[in-house]
């Protein structure tokens, strides 16, 4: 008996089609596929909403200090002086700059460990407005373990499994394969 379903797919568009549907199951909240596929996206994306849950609240708060470039009235950066680089053959400016200390959240090496094993298993996801001149600037890109760690992990940290359900819809018309949509609970 095999471990997993094969999907009459090799193992490199297999494993594709597995990332996409994951990601979009996380993105959107529920996909319609076949009930293999399904069967298969739900063990991925039930043990990446997991994960969440075990490393929620595992940051620590650093302090940084962050260096500004000063600016004058026109918006431009303030020059201090102008030195020549004997070994660039060039003149490079020295700018002013404002140093400032800020409150950071950092991932402990556990929770980015964990970051990076979602990586593995999800695409990344980019927001484009579909309205508006300037479709193309506001374009954004979604980080789906940040909605984990934030939205599924504190949604589910009472529940110990079962994150995710199948209701079967019905046959498809043109191979009569049983139609599922797969949902976060």
């Amino acid at each position: 008996m095999a471990m997993y379903r094969k999907l009459s797919k090799a193992s490199k568009p297999r494993k594709a089609l597995l990332r996409n549907q994951v990601t979009e199951l996380l993105y959107n909240g529920k996909i319609i596929t076949t009930e293999a596929r399904a069967k298969e996206v739900r063990q991925i994306a039930e043990h990446l909403i997991a994960l969440g849950i075990k490393e929620k609240d595992n940051t620590e708060t650093v302090t940084v200090e962050v260096k500004h470039c000063k600016k004058d009235a026109n918006g431009k950066r303030i020059v201090l002086e102008r030195k020549y680089n004997e070994k660039l053959k060039k003149t490079l400016k020295v700018y002013d700059y404002d140093i400032e200390k800020k409150e950071v959240t950092k991932d402990k090496p556990s929770r980015l460990h964990a970051r990076r094993q979602m990586y593995k298993e999800l695409y990344k996801v980019t927001e484009v407005p579909t309205e508006g001149k300037l479709r193309k600037q506001n374009t954004k890109v979604v980080d789906l373990t940040d909605k984990i760690f934030d939205e599924y992990a504190v949604k589910y940290a009472s529940r110990k499994g079962g994150y995710t359900r199948i209701i079967k819809v019905g046959q498809r018309k043109g191979d009569a394969a049983m139609m599922v949509v797969l949902e976060l609970v």
